[in-house]
């Protein structure tokens, strides 16, 4: 644009001499033709009238030149003011980018601590489950040792496994006469083998249960039910205490009527609520001192 403007105002100034060089000769000539002939002077206005023509044409040019130019110069302003505001938008988004970096450098460190705190504390829970799978085996095997060493096939003893404790629950009529805490003769060879689990295992305690039925029961130096109950269990903790188990294993307890396994409506029922229950179970004092031992290790104390 700026050269084509040049060359115009070149010609601008060409023709501008011209036209002087023309005025002049002009005068020159009406001086002659006031002497010559008037055929001169018609050609040297013919020449005057292309010469304006040509002039025009020029003063056309330039003003449209003159016009780009202005527009021209307005654009390359509009430009340099979108060229500073996308220098400062690079500049913005060159410091987001550092700040975005540092975020997700620390978000990485981050994730990494929470993989490292699941993986602790799925090793934990690994450990956690590894010990009761243990203690899990541990009382599978003295359902096992039971059932193969006790031989029981009687309908009134039954051994079985609830949330990883063993259940022995022998009927009232194995072990006692009606309404007394004297174990018979004939309990005397079950319990026999019950101590005998009891002492293959010196880490686990046993819990003697005595239940009744229902009905009120008073004798002696027996007031009702409960004491009827923890009665039996105490007769049954000195029969296994005298075949050699290890009285700090044992535990005395008396529910009475209160955990009936059916309803108390007939004799039949109240047969089957009329017990005495084992529990074998690990100690738990021993069982939380291995879960804490177990924890200990994994945070590294």
């Amino acid at each position: 644009m700026s050269v084509y403007f040049i060359v115009l105002l070149n010609i601008f100034k060409k023709q501008y001499k011209m036209k002087k060089i023309f005025v002049l000769g002009l005068i020159s000539l009406l001086t002659v033709t006031s002497c010559g002939p008037s055929k001169e002077l018609l050609a040297a206005q013919k020449e005057l009238k292309t010469t304006q023509d040509l002039l025009n044409t020029a003063t056309v040019k330039l003003n449209s030149c003159l016009s780009d130019k202005a527009v021209a110069d307005a654009s390359l302003d509009a430009l340099k003011e979108q060229l500073v505001d996308l220098r400062k938008t690079n500049d913005a988004l060159f410091s987001s980018t550092k700040e975005m970096t540092v975020l997700t450098t620390k978000g990485a460190e981050n994730l990494e601590k929470t993989l490292e705190s699941l993986q602790e504390r799925d090793l934990k829970i690994s450990r956690l489950q590894d010990a009761v799978n243990k203690k899990d085996s541990v009382t599978l095997a003295i359902v096992s040792s039971l059932k193969k060493s006790v031989g029981i096939d009687d309908p009134d003893i039954e051994i079985n496994v609830e949330k990883g404790v063993v259940f022995i629950s022998i009927s009232d009529k194995l072990l006692f006469k009606s309404g007394s805490y004297v174990v018979t003769e004939k309990a005397k060879v079950v319990l026999g083998k019950v101590a005998k689990v009891i002492n293959d295992k010196p880490d686990f305690e046993a819990m003697i249960e005595g239940h009744t039925d229902s009905r009120s029961y008073a004798s002696g130096v027996l007031l009702d039910n409960w004491d009827l109950s923890v009665k039996r269990s105490t007769s049954v903790i000195r029969e296994l205490q005298k075949m050699g188990v290890n009285p700090s294993q044992l535990i005395a307890a008396g529910r009475s009527s209160y955990v009936p396994l059916v309803d108390n409506e007939n004799a039949m029922n109240r047969a089957k609520n009329r017990r005495t229950r084992v529990v074998v179970m690990p100690k738990i004092d021993q069982f939380y001192n291995m879960i804490e031992e177990e924890m200990k290790q994994l945070s590294g104390e």
